[in-house]
């Protein structure tokens, strides 16, 4: 049996979620499954809010503009959280949202776009970066709906020493970056950050920061020079498979 139901519509709530529970769905909700979706009275939905797991619900009062699910069983528990930050130079819109649904896609429980000396863009739209969360989740079926912070300079980003921080730097010059994250753990599960800087690479004196900041590990992705919505891929993904929750 499939761990998730791909099948069924689900949708995020911002709503307690408990047995017999009735959610009054906004407009563009009700639109969605009502008219684009030409779901019925009766019908199933999932919902999730990212706090109460996943519920089984069906559709109680369906109209254009308005409708009503009763939530009736609940299919998943809330996981344990993930402690996965993601700092990043902000990209221009359409790159920024796919680094955000494969950010969610990949367990990051923290969004922080950071200020940086070349950074290009500096006008972040955090409402999109929102809809841009709840979507990848809904899509995903994933229950954790991470936090999306208000950009900050990247000297007050890094400031909290006691998370372990993986700058990944192009000029770094570890040829075995499993190893150099397995050794910067030091065998522990440890809350983490992944920061990827701007498409100019930082400053010097950026450099010079986060190489001297304590509890850092500095790497390079490969032999190649990546973009920077593939670098974020590939580092979120290299971070779960050795010290995040795929081990």
């Amino acid at each position: 049996m499939a761990r998730y139901d791909f099948r069924t519509p689900r949708l995020y709530v911002d709503a307690t979620l408990s047995a017999a529970a009735e959610v009054v769905l906004d407009r563009d909700a009700a639109n969605h499954l009502c008219n684009v979706l030409r779901l019925s009275r009766g019908d199933a939905v999932l919902l999730f809010n990212g706090r109460d797991g996943e519920w089984r619900g069906v559709l109680a009062e369906a109209g254009k503009r308005a409708a009503t699910v009763r939530a009736e069983e609940r299919l998943r528990a809330q996981p344990a959280a993930t402690d996965l930050h993601y700092l990043f130079a902000p990209l221009k819109h359409a790159r920024l949202d796919y680094v955000v649904q494969k950010a969610v896609e990949l367990g990051v429980s923290r969004l922080q776009p950071v200020l940086t000396r070349h950074t290009q863009v500096t006008r972040i739209n955090l409402d999109r970066m929102r809809a841009n969360v709840i979507e990848a989740a809904q899509q995903c079926g994933v229950l954790a709906v991470p936090e999306v912070a208000e950009p900050a300079r990247l000297d007050d980003a890094v400031a909290d020493v006691s998370r372990l921080l993986v700058f990944c730097d192009e000029d770094a010059g570890s040829a075995d970056p499993v190893a150099a994250l397995r050794a910067a753990a030091g065998g522990k599960a440890v809350p983490l950050a992944v920061l990827i800087g701007p498409e100019g690479g930082f400053a010097e004196e950026e450099r010079a920061m986060l190489v001297t900041r304590a509890n850092s590990v500095r790497l390079a992705l490969g032999p190649r020079i990546l973009r920077a919505d593939t670098a974020a891929v590939a580092a979120l993904t290299l971070v779960q498979a050795v010290l995040g929750d795929w081990t």
